[in-house]
């Protein structure tokens, strides 16, 4: 499987655990601070490559001490970067996370290089010779740019997957609506289908994104798994028992493992199965890169634990 994860790059500064930040110039004690490579295209390239999947990254970062960092992560975990463009002007993307004990994570972010992707930087070749394209954050690139991208995929028989970036409160149908008809993939999270279509109710949301277009829409509820609607109808996926240490990357980690099955040739409950696990498993420990886990091992983590019901 030869993937390339487009979009939104991140380096996350993870603080754990963080119950009040201090007042004034006081301190506090923490357990761990870590960074890690994450966004809606790195957070997924790191599990898409775990899951035995050959990835390419391709995004903008700054020329800074912090993409720099990001290059490093990326690459360390066999993921290849030559397709992230690097700005002289503007700062890599990053996030400060600081992650309360029951594993919230409230963020502090600078949205950075992502916001200045656009066409001329596309690797347009290599998205013809992959066999599928993940498209993160499309609302901050413009829906222009997102369609034109994803059209092309699908003019060369790419499989195409989509996922949000943006908050649902700050979300507008309008910001995907024209890219939709070329996303076989859908895979937001379950406020961001409310927020971005205007529903009220999270089947009507879906069911809005497959009239527009969208062939499948998985959307990822946290403890309560995964809902899969297609026009034949709808299945609930249950999430996996663990216990939380951070939430940070698992929406990524699902849609990696949804991605990972599909090109398996599973179905998409079995892939929303290994979405599933691989959330579960990254959920575990802190930042997106949490775990050490295959394919294998994720398939088996699947059939030997219970369902969160």
């Amino acid at each position: 499987m030869n993937v390339i994860t487009m979009g939104v790059h991140v380096l996350d500064v993870l603080v754990r655990p963080v119950e009040a930040i201090p007042d004034g110039q006081g301190a506090t004690l923490v357990e761990d601070i870590r960074m890690t490579a994450a966004g809606t295209a790195g957070g997924t390239a790191l599990t898409l490559a775990k899951l035995g999947a050959s990835v390419r990254s391709a995004g903008a970062i700054g020329s800074d001490p912090t993409g720099d960092m990001l290059v490093q992560l990326l690459g360390a975990a066999g993921i290849d970067t030559r397709f992230l463009v690097r700005r002289t002007d503007t700062a890599t993307s990053a996030s400060v996370l600081p992650i309360r004990p029951n594993g919230d994570r409230p963020s502090l972010h600078l949205l950075g290089a992502n916001i200045t992707y656009g066409l001329d930087d596309v690797p347009w070749e290599a998205i013809a010779e992959a066999t599928h394209l993940h498209l993160g954050g499309p609302e901050l690139i413009g829906v222009e740019t997102a369609e034109r991208i994803l059209s092309y995929a699908k003019e060369h028989g790419v499989v195409t997957s989509l996922d949000l970036l943006a908050p649902g409160m700050l979300g507008s149908f309008e910001q995907i609506a024209s890219a939709l008809p070329y996303v076989d993939h859908m895979l937001p999270n379950e406020d961001q289908v409310l927020g971005f279509t205007g529903e009220e109710d999270l089947m009507a949301g879906a069911n809005k994104l497959l009239a527009a277009g969208a062939g499948l829409v998985a959307v990822t509820r946290g403890g309560d798994g995964a809902l899969l609607v297609t026009e034949e109808g709808s299945e609930r996926v249950p999430a996996f028992a663990v216990e939380v240490v951070d939430t940070t990357g698992c929406g990524d980690a699902f849609s990696a493992g949804f991605v990972r099955g599909t090109g398996l040739g599973r179905t998409p409950y079995d892939s929303a199965v290994l979405g599933c696990a691989a959330a579960a498993l990254v959920a575990q420990g802190l930042g997106s890169d949490h775990g050490d886990f295959d394919l294998t091992a994720a398939d088996a983590f699947a059939a030997a634990h219970k369902p969160r019901l």
